[in-house]
């Protein structure tokens, strides 16, 4: 897990500079990447569910994203787009379609539902937080 992580944060680092985030904001993007892989791998260990950890860790991912962007006055963006990659379903869609191309149906619905329940659980933990931090400041 320790080897991922690190490679989790290496990864979200090398994302944001091909995003060209602003110099003084990548390691931390890369911290919350990180510590957003973290915990998907311990939900998946915990739970055995991609899904469940998948949004979990992008709860994760977006709340820190938030504290973030208020303490060092950034748009929330900056921290999100990079955080979430290591949660992104990359490996179900590729699945998917290689299954698809060999001829195995069942295979390749099996990662085709997979991949739309993980994007549905990042984009519903997006929401989630989002929509609570905009609740917390109209308070």
């Amino acid at each position: 897990m320790v080897i991922q992580t690190i490679g989790a944060f290496f990864a979200v680092i090398s994302f944001a500079l091909v995003l060209e985030l602003p110099k003084k904001y990548v390691v931390l993007a890369g911290g919350i990447g990180a510590a957003g892989w973290l915990a998907y791998l311990l939900v998946v260990a915990a739970a055995g569910s991609v899904t469940a950890a998948a949004f979990l860790s992008t709860l994760l991912v977006a709340l820190a994203s938030h504290v973030s962007a208020r303490m060092f006055r950034a748009p929330v963006t900056v921290f999100l787009v990079a955080g979430i990659l290591p949660s992104v379903p990359g490996a179900s869609i590729y699945r998917s379609v290689s299954y698809m191309i060999t001829n195995e149906p069942e295979l390749s619905s099996h990662y085709l539902v997979q991949t739309l329940q993980i994007s549905g659980a990042i984009a519903m933990a997006i929401f989630i937080m989002d929509s609570l931090f905009r609740l917390g400041q109209k308070k």
